[in-house]
């Protein structure tokens, strides 16, 4: 029989079947605002190299992510938050 949509092809399992999506953690929260100075939240949305991590990794809804992109780069201009890392 020749290959139809989305079946099982030797024994692996479907990707979609496998992924749950991610829920966004201020949607969640219900949070109003995302507060540059809670530094300790806002590092687990930046990798060790200092790069903003995207939506499709952190799982954050659009609205919350351009508020903590918003706050990742307030934090910076601060000083709470390093621009690179520090090699």
């Amino acid at each position: 029989m020749p290959y139809e949509g989305k079946e099982n092809r030797g024994g692996r399992k479907n990707f979609n079947t496998m992924h749950r999506k991610k829920v966004c953690q201020f949607c969640a929260e219900k949070s109003e605002y995302i507060d540059f100075k809670d530094v300790d939240t806002l590092k687990k949305y930046v990798t060790e190299r200092g790069k903003i991590l995207p939506r499709r990794i952190t799982g954050t809804c659009t609205m919350h992510q351009r508020e903590v992109t918003k706050a990742i780069k307030r934090a910076r201009t601060v000083a709470l938050m390093p621009f690179d890392a520090d090699l």
